[in-house]
């Protein structure tokens, strides 16, 4: 049995192909191609690379798995209209859109992969959005039993699920209906604070660090808890993405164009919005913090319901909110859910294997999924085609062996030298998790400002998380998780944070990944190297890009390393230093 699962028409377009129950693959679609950040329209050459990957055709293919279900919930969609008529005939034209794009979703994967549409023989299962982002966390762990809890901005109609997860299925307790959504509020103060462009929530959680909550009350007025673990939002305070037409929320390349979230009343609170690229004040700094505070504050609301009504202390959670590493780190300090699984596609990529894995757990006498243990799925690419890639730029490469390789680049970490790392498949996810990163010495002096204004090019307020070997977590951190997906912000221990301080954010904590010799063995052996030779069992990692999608073919690699200020690139066995490192190492 071979699924197709997608996400498609929708934010962080993606594909998987689930094989005999287990993950064989899997890749966003803005990883390839034109490389368009959170893609939102048909991932055609996701679909063919997932096929490539597993090995099979179109026609082996038994199932197309979709996240997304626009039957669901169709009395609440009815009553919302009802309620907001000229609004909601530009929602309906919406759902309308998308749903004749989904009904000739046949057609579409077909010429995709270059065949005739008589020739499929799959049967297409629509899942509904937030089952879809439970199931993929659910059934990527290794619970038996667990509390689910997905949250996002929305998806049919829904902004936040709370679940029973068990052998039984996904046995979704409650949901909250849109208009009031965890993911809106906290998007439109991002937009508030001058980060308006999609999926740039995460600035805002790093920006919080910088300031006092001081607004939360005003964020209380906002975003209103009510019993039973749910919420609300003021609609005063909302303009509402419900009010706008598709053709608003995507440009003709398939990029998502979020208007206005706020409205003015917000303004009247606190005076004008902050422009893009206007400079960061303290009110914005203290508007990041109260934010960020009272999200969590909602979000532990919800989980001390949720453990009433399923009272177990494994918690799966998934959804964009769920990428909130800040608030999974609170979670479990301060909820009775000691253990956790976050899917390391959180997002709405994630979709897709959720899908898959509901179309497969749904048949009768199924063996478990095994569990998703790493996110090495996405495409690989042979040394034959790193050596093109490094001719085709005329750069000179010396190639070694593994454990030469491995002694060559901890060197040159540990003289300071900032390192393109490339290896293996790409990481499935928003997270570079040791394939495609670029490494630096946690603890060389300036190297955040180095790496944040001459290579990312990006604001200087941002931090970099901190990939630590497994069994050191302890050493380095107050909280003993672990984080293959860093999906948490932990404190570092206070007499750690000279020895990390490039990875030390403004407090005190880093975002952590931890790394398992079983999950990722060459990314392990490199950071034991690097231990070795400086007693620090931690490495700076941050994407391997720059204002871009992470990178894929080794091409992509060269030419970021390329137009940046990289000290050195280690493609596969390849390695390229620049002329001022030199091919005999760096100077001392």
């Amino acid at each position: 049995m071979h699924i197709l699962g997608l996400n498609a028409f929708h934010a962080d377009a993606a594909a998987c192909l689930v094989s005999e129950g287990k993950l064989v693959a899997a890749v966003a679609e803005e990883r390839l191609g034109d490389r368009r950040k959170h893609f939102a329209g048909f991932p055609g050459q996701a679909i063919r690379r997932v096929l490539e990957m597993g090995g099979i055709s179109l026609a082996d293919v038994t199932h197309v798995a979709v996240g997304h279900n626009s039957r669901v919930h169709r009395a609440r969609k009815a009553a919302y209209a009802l309620s907001t008529p000229l609004r909601s005939v530009r929602s309906a034209a919406t759902a309308l859109s998308r749903q004749r794009q989904l009904s000739s979703l046949e057609s579409l994967i077909a010429c995709a992969c270059g065949v005739d549409p008589a020739a499929c023989r799959f049967d297409t299962v629509n899942v509904e959005h937030h089952v879809a982002h439970l199931a993929s966390s659910f059934y990527g762990s290794d619970f038996e039993e667990a509390a689910g809890f997905s949250y996002d901005a929305s998806g049919d109609f829904v902004s936040t699920a709370f679940a029973h997860c068990s052998s039984a299925g996904i046995d979704v307790r409650q949901r909250v209906f849109l208009p009031h959504s965890l993911g809106y509020f906290y998007t439109a103060i991002c937009q508030f604070i001058g980060f308006d462009h999609f999926g740039e929530e995460y600035k805002v959680m790093g920006l919080a660090a910088y300031g006092t909550p001081r607004y939360r009350q005003l964020m209380q007025k906002l975003l209103i808890m009510e019993e039973g673990g749910r919420f609300r939002l003021d609609g005063r305070f909302f303009a509402g993405l419900l009010q706008r037409s598709h053709e608003e929320l995507l440009d003709a390349q398939g990029q998502i164009v979020i208007p206005p979230l706020y409205s003015p009343a917000l303004a009247e609170e606190l005076g004008p919005a902050r422009m893009r690229g206007a400079v960061l004040t303290q009110r914005d700094h203290d508007l990041a913090a109260s934010c960020q505070a009272h999200f969590e504050d909602v979000v532990l609301h919800c989980l001390r319901w949720l453990h009433q009504e399923v009272p177990v202390d494994t918690l799966v959670a998934a959804g964009g909110c769920a990428l909130n590493g800040v608030c999974n780190s609170r979670i479990r300090r301060e909820t009775p859910f000691k253990r956790g699984y976050i899917h390391g596609a959180a997002g709405d990529d994630g979709t897709a294997v959720g899908a898959a894995l509901h179309v497969w757990h749904a048949g009768q006498a199924r063996t478990r999924a095994p569990t998703i243990t790493h996110a090495s799925l996405g495409p690989e690419y042979s040394e034959d085609e790193m050596a093109q890639a490094l001719a085709a730029s005329a750069l000179t490469a010396e190639k070694f062996e593994r454990d030469a390789l491995l002694a060559r680049i901890a060197g040159l970490l540990a003289k300071g030298r900032v390192v393109g790392w490339y290896q293996g498949r790409g990481e499935w996810g928003p997270r570079a998790l040791g394939n495609r990163s670029i490494l630096a010495h946690p603890g060389w002096p300036g190297m955040k400002d180095i790496i944040n204004l001459k290579i990312k090019r990006r604001e200087a307020f941002r931090p970099f998380a901190p990939s630590v070997l497994r069994e050191r977590v302890g050493d380095y951190f107050e909280q003993d998780l672990e984080s293959p997906f860093m999906m948490h912000v932990v404190k570092i221990r206070e007499e750690r944070r000279a020895e990390l301080a490039a990875v030390t954010h403004e407090d005190g904590t880093g975002r952590l990944h931890t790394v398992a010799r079983i999950q990722n063995p060459l990314y392990y052996d490199l950071l034991r190297a690097f231990e070795s030779l400086t007693g620090t069992g931690v490495l700076l990692n941050t994407s391997f890009n720059e204002n871009e999608p992470i990178v894929d073919a080794p091409a992509q690699a060269v030419n970021c390393y390329l137009r940046n200020d990289i000290d050195v690139l280690c493609l596969g066995p390849f390695v390229v230093c620049k002329p001022n490192i030199g091919n005999n190492g760096p100077a001392d």
